[in-house]
């Protein structure tokens, strides 16, 4: 169609790759409403994040924080600082990740091999969310060192500006009718991001927040959760990207939902990320009660082959009291119901 966003065909950096993610349908109801999933898997790195990363570093280097040969640190659980790697390697910059032992083995180690330095925290190798302890070595790092940048992606506007271009492919790819949009929860600029520019473009829309439970975002109990790269953990500050004026219902997916519906999408031929298990769930238990015809977009943030060791190990799920038959058959049961309207 004139005017289609569309990459070249040839392309000089894996950067130009970014965006132009394809949508699936993957559930339609007897009366015509559909779930169909943003796949940001698509993207380099296999994240929607590395979005977010290119934006901040274009920001940086535009009110001259980041220069020839700088350095640039972040605080992440991994798919920011994949995609933060890719845009360090293209641009000449150092880059430095703060982490803990509760990111995915894969991410860390793919960062690695993208040339990142990795810098953990003192733990002692403990699986728990350390985000406020990391954040605030990143920031410790960056201090008084010129040419050097702590991205601070849970303040940085930058991150949500990353996404706008996933509103714009959603309004041309669906014509403008779009009914419900909904996405995890973690530094606010994904969901709200897009849901603020998508507002410009379609009107009508209602805006989901998922997080895991156990994250404080929307308020209840505080506690562990293992989706990792999502939620706000006890003792972190809620990121000012999080609108809450813009979320019309905020809510809470267990890890064991979560993880039970990766493993049943997984039986279709789709392996999708701990947190966007969560938004599946909650996707797949609204659709059936949705008005006729309803379009209901879920934001995939990134796929399910960074979860081997963890969402699809049954030992790894089973030393942690998270594997559920039980869960898993329900939610591919009523997958098999709803693909049959298809």
């Amino acid at each position: 169609m004139p005017g289609a966003l569309q990459r070249p065909a040839v392309v000089s950096r894996m950067s130009d790759l970014i965006g132009c993610t394809p949508l699936l349908e993957l559930a339609t109801t007897e009366t015509g409403s559909r779930l169909l999933l943003k796949l940001e898997m698509f993207n380099p790195t296999g994240t929607a994040k590395i979005r977010m990363a290119r934006a901040m570093i274009d920001a940086a280097e535009a009110a001259g924080e980041l220069r020839t040969a700088g350095r640039i640190i972040e605080s992440t659980s991994g798919n920011t600082g994949l995609g933060l790697a890719v845009i360090a390697a293209e641009r000449g910059y150092t880059f430095t990740a703060v982490v803990d032992h509760h990111a995915a083995a894969d991410k860390l180690r793919a960062m690695k091999a993208l040339g990142a330095e990795l810098v953990y925290i003192v733990n002692d190798g403990a699986e728990e969310l350390a985000t406020a302890a990391r954040e605030e070595l990143a920031e410790d790092m960056a201090r008084d060192e010129d040419n050097t940048v702590f991205t601070e992606q849970h303040n940085n506007p930058a991150n949500g500006v990353g996404y706008f271009p996933v509103a714009h492919e959603l309004a041309q790819a669906l014509d403008g009718r779009l009914d419900i949009l909904i996405g995890a929860v973690g530094t606010g600029g994904g969901l709200c991001g897009t849901g603020r520019e998508l507002a410009r473009l379609v009107s009508g829309f209602t805006v989901i927040g998922v997080e895991p439970k156990g994250s404080i975002a929307f308020g209840g109990p505080a506690h562990d959760y293992y989706q990792s790269g999502t939620g706000t953990p006890e003792g972190a500050e809620i990121g000012a990207l999080v609108d809450f004026d813009l979320i019309d219902e905020g809510v809470k997916v267990g890890d064991i939902e979560a993880f039970a519906t990766c493993r049943a999408v997984a039986r279709t031929g789709l392996l999708i990320g701990g947190s966007a298990g969560g938004v599946v769930y909650e996707a797949l238990t609204r659709l059936p009660a949705l008005p006729p015809g309803t379009t209901m977009v879920a934001l995939i943030n990134d796929g399910g082959e960074k979860y081997m060791d963890t969402v699809f190990n049954d030992a790894w799920m089973r030393e942690r009291d998270l594997l559920s038959p039980a869960v898993e058959r329900e939610v591919e049961d009523q997958l098999t119901k709803l693909r049959r309207n298809r």
